[in-house]
């Protein structure tokens, strides 16, 4: 059977089968639904904090906080959706932007994102970060109005780039004449403050507000009312329902794994033709997720956190047991030399080695060295393969992964 059959029999078996998805686009990450369930408080602080721009008024800075999956950025945009409807209603000069910084990655493209927003028009690269600015700022002045910046993952931003775009983006409104500006930032780091200096901290943080994870009866709610609308009626059974809601529960309450695993659940079934999901779709789904999760965090790791991980995975290519922080920053330096970038920190590393850990690409644990104190242990929590697989697809790290660290000749040799 050639490759043409085997497709025609697959399409054929799609268009036959019986029907799962009404419209699957509802269980999509970004899609902002009509009803919010459990988050009806955030939403009004969010709606009485940016109110005062329908009065012509600039409203507070706020920092939203919250895990992945806690509904920060649907309830920012609904908020915003809503108040961009009411001043249309009103014809008044409202508008916002939304910008996700770790899928632009650098601040030219927020900045690029933030002047497309008020139609102005900036090449994709050529110009200095200050002419960008400038532009900007001269936008925002005709544009005569409230411009409201909302800036997710803004701890990626931060992170890898520094504060100074957010500094000059808080200090932007001390040279307007005719416009104004305020800032939404979303981030999942609950220590995201500590990576600002004093002088941005004090002008972005005006407002500030913690969502917590849901818990199982409240994610239960949320997929039965997106399924309404997702699925065909009868597909979806009960107990199914509820397993989804656990485990995403289990894991810290987060919405977006609980769609996903109904989503992928209901593909599954698509291509089976069954007529219902069941809790083995749902485990099934689990177990193929896991695997797409553990990648998509390789790829959207920043830069150095991308060399630290590295410097773990040559270590253990190499069979030492010396993985431990000052080990690994050592190889971290070497490695940024050879991508031309500046080494961090030991302290910004040790950071970094945490953040990995909390997301489960690194396991780290205290150990005791008697006299000579403690030390921290540190492995990969996910299979090198992977880790190889991925980085090999980078161009930056496509050489690195090969790459011999001095202080590892120097211990074979020795």
């Amino acid at each position: 059977m050639n490759d043409s059959s085997v497709l025609e029999g697959v399409f054929d078996r799609f268009l036959n089968s019986a029907r799962v998805f009404k419209d699957r686009e509802m269980l999509r990450h970004d899609y902002v639904p009509e009803n919010l369930p459990h988050r009806t408080e955030q939403i009004q602080l969010l709606g009485e904090i940016v109110a005062p721009v329908l009065k012509g008024v600039r409203c507070s800075n706020i920092l939203i906080y919250g895990k992945t999956g806690t509904g920060k950025t649907a309830a920012a945009k609904y908020v915003l959706n809503k108040l961009s409807q009411k001043a249309q209603e009103w014809r008044l000069p409202v508008r916002f932007c939304y910008v996700n910084c770790r899928w632009v990655g650098t601040e030219y493209r927020v900045l690029s994102a933030l002047c497309g927003a008020l139609g102005i028009e900036v090449p994709f690269t050529g110009l200095a970060l200050g002419e960008v600015f400038d532009r900007f700022r001269k936008g925002l002045d005709a544009h005569n109005g409230v411009f409201i910046v909302v800036l997710d993952e803004i701890d990626a931003l931060v992170k890898a780039h520094g504060d100074t775009l957010l500094y000059e983006l808080t200090r932007v409104n001390e040279v307007l004449h005719f416009g104004r500006t305020a800032i939404v930032g979303i981030s999942n780091d609950l220590r995201f403050k500590d990576f600002l200096d004093p002088r941005v901290l004090s002008s972005l943080s005006e407002e500030e507000t913690v969502f917590r994870p849901y818990d199982a009866a409240e994610l239960r709610d949320i997929l039965l009312d997106r399924a309404k609308s997702a699925f065909c009626d009868e597909v979806l059974s009960e107990s199914a329902v509820s397993l989804c809601a656990a485990l995403a529960a289990a894991e810290h309450g987060d919405a977006r794994r609980a769609l996903d695993l109904l989503r992928v659940a209901g593909e599954l079934a698509e291509r089976e033709s069954a007529e219902t999901i069941t809790e083995e779709h749902i485990r099934r789904a689990e177990r193929r997720i896991e695997h797409d999760r553990v990648v998509e965090a390789l790829e959207n790791l920043p830069a150095h956190s991308k060399l630290v991980l590295l410097g773990v995975y040559l270590l253990a290519k190499a069979n030492t047991a010396r993985a431990i922080t000052g080990d690994i920053y050592e190889i971290y330096c070497e490695l940024c030399n050879q991508a031309g970038l500046t080494p961090l920190t030991q302290r910004r590393v040790s950071s970094l080695i945490n953040e990995l850990d909390v997301i489960g690409l690194l396991n780290t644990r205290v150990v005791s060295m008697g006299r000579h104190g403690r030390t921290k242990k540190i492995r990969l929590g996910v299979p090198r393969g992977m880790i190889g697989s991925v980085f090999i697809n980078d161009e930056r790290l496509e050489r690195l992964i090969k790459y011999t660290p001095r202080c590892l000749i120097g211990a074979a040799n020795s």
